[in-house]
């Protein structure tokens, strides 16, 4: 109860169950559906409140927090259209495996099932993208259902919950139950398993290694780190899990996605002893399916997951263990490596493969991106986080810069264009001290461009990079490839992003050639304010060393072959 002797309304009990587990920051867009919450915040100075201006940023932005922390990201949006556009960041959420926690406002408990104003039954619209959906119809239960919701986002493999909230359940007073911190349930390796695991690879000629997926920690790399160095392997990365290895290290193998490395797609056909740590095994990390066998590999596969449905899902493992990223690579750490290690020489070549593939090349027009990314690798540090959403411009920042640490990298598995601005925002909100770098194209920045605004209301001094060539530069891509000289739908009129970025009050320069880079981006980043940086790309440039015209060119021969 109360000090006014009245009992608390279900606004104020979901403030304070926030509280209870240690929230510090959400985001949202306001609505009326959930003002009693917001009342309730006025008395919660604690917890920071980021008001964004599209629910997709807001999402992601609570997505992205998710994914630095391990700790849920919060997110509040009101009924029907709000929701429906925060289900963008769910679902990166849901790929990525990270652990958020979506609040919407519903429509009052009277009016369900009538097709009132705004409503939607969120258990089936959300089902296929949560961990767990739920309405919250009972005042007093706010505490349990909340309580529940933490647990479900954290546990095992972790990923998105969305909460319904009845306007009138809100604003109802009840007697909640006292609640207390969500905690992470862990579980470990058998003996017997980890010593099969240490037998496999000690009888190994070329093993390899693959991390990624949700639920890591610093700690949990450096562990991993350390096992590598140990047995001396190589050690690649799943899709968007750059940052997991340093890509300075000598163990370090590249990263098995999309556009990757033919050298790597050799080793892992080519190793007899796989082991994956994290990575669900889905169709970037595996070119499609076709790297590993269906259902029985031919390599020896270790699979490592967070959760049981995973192992065998596709695969079916030689060693199958159902364990968290947090007690995997500190059991692994403690193997003890064997006398003698018969695979040194195959790190190192993987290692020289994954250095020559990260070199770039030269590109057509002024700007070079290579030596804009080159520039990038000598003078950001080792902390800095670059953020990115979809679309061929990625392709740089993927393959070239040279990610040293956990969530140095921040970039949607799921492929979302629009995810780069946002995630960069709640990064440097979270980091203030770490710079925090944005990479967009010109249809990627659009998508969010808008929290711009956010940033510079709340004086966060991201560089946002737009990469601006006039298209959809992907599929412009895929076009050429399979309908070659058939340009439809990809063309883009844009508007004057440098000048569009100062009307928002943010520190704006357009950069046209490769020697403008370097100064402008260090008056970008010592202006102390949210700045853009609009890079004129020449249409020609598709992706790393390819062109619209050398595209159409080859398809076009191919065409007359066939």
């Amino acid at each position: 109860m109360s000090e006014n002797g009245r009992n608390p309304t279900g606004g104020e009990i979901l403030v304070q169950t926030l509280r209870t587990h240690g929230v510090d920051r959400l985001f949202c867009v306001p609505g009326e559906s959930y003002l009693a919450v917001l009342d309730a915040l006025v008395d919660a100075p604690e917890i920071k409140v980021t008001v964004c201006r599209h629910e997709s940023g807001a999402a992601m932005m609570a997505e992205a927090y998710g994914k630095c922390t391990g700790k849920p990201g919060i997110c509040f949006v009101t009924r029907g259209p709000g929701a429906t556009n925060a289900m963008a960041g769910i679902h990166v959420a849901d790929q990525d495996s990270t652990p958020l926690i979506l609040f919407i406002g519903q429509v009052a408990r009277d009016m369900e099932e009538r097709e009132a104003f705004q409503e939607i039954d969120y258990r089936r619209m959300c089902g296929p993208l949560s961990k767990w959906v739920a309405q919250i119809d009972q005042t007093h239960r706010i505490p349990e259902l909340v309580g529940r919701a933490f647990h479900t986002a954290t546990a095992g493999r972790p990923g998105p919950v969305v909460l319904a909230l009845p306007e009138d359940m809100l604003t109802e007073r009840a007697e909640a139950p006292a609640t207390s911190h969500y905690r992470v349930v862990e579980s470990g390796i058998a003996p017997d398993t980890l010593h099969r695991v240490q037998l496999a690879l000690a009888g190994a000629e070329k093993p390899l290694v693959i991390i990624g997926g949700g639920g890591w920690d610093q700690e949990g790399c450096d562990a991993i780190r350390h096992f590598a160095e140990t047995w001396d392997l190589p050690v690649a990365v799943s899709f968007r899990c750059q940052g997991y290895f340093d890509a300075t290290h000598p163990n370090y193998a590249g990263d098995a996605g999309l556009g990757v490395n033919p050298q790597l797609v050799k080793a892992i056909q080519d190793a007899d002893v796989l082991l994956v740590v994290g990575p669900k095994l889905g169709e970037s990390t595996t070119g499609g399916y076709t790297l590993i066998d269906i259902p029985m590999p031919k390599n020896t596969l270790i699979h490592i997951h967070a959760d049981a449905e995973e192992l065998g899902r596709v695969y079916q493992p030689s060693i199958a263990i159902n364990t968290s990223m947090h007690a995997a690579p500190r059991a692994l750490a403690s193997l003890p490596a064997p006398p003698d290690i018969a695979w040194s020489g195959h790190t190192q070549e993987i290692n020289a493969r994954y250095r020559e593939w990260s070199t770039p090349p030269a590109n057509e027009g002024p700007l070079q991106m290579g030596e804009i990314i080159t520039w990038l690798n000598e003078h950001l540090p080792e902390d800095a986080i670059v953020a990115n959403g979809a679309g061929n411009y990625a392709v740089w920042s993927n393959r070239f810069f040279r990610y040293r640490r956990y969530r140095a990298m921040l970039a949607p598995t799921s492929g979302s264009m629009g995810y780069g601005v946002p995630a960069a925002i709640a990064a440097k909100q979270l980091y203030p001290n770490r710079p925090v770098v944005a990479f967009a194209g010109d249809g990627c920045f659009l998508m969010t461009g808008q929290e711009l605004a956010t940033a510079v209301q709340y004086d966060i001094p991201v560089v946002i990079l737009v990469v601006n060539n006039g298209s959809y530069g992907t599929i412009r891509m895929h076009q050429e490839k399979h309908y070659p000289g058939r340009v439809s739908a990809t063309e883009l009129r844009n508007p004057d992003f440098a000048g569009l970025a100062e009307a928002y009050g943010a520190y704006a320069e357009r950069v046209e050639t490769t020697e403008q880079f370097a100064p402008a981006f260090e008056r970008a980043r010592q202006s102390g304010r949210p700045a853009l940086l609009e890079l004129i790309l020449d249409k020609e440039v598709i992706a790393p060393g390819q062109t619209i015209s050398g595209l159409r060119a080859k398809a076009l021969n191919q065409g007359s072959a066939d």
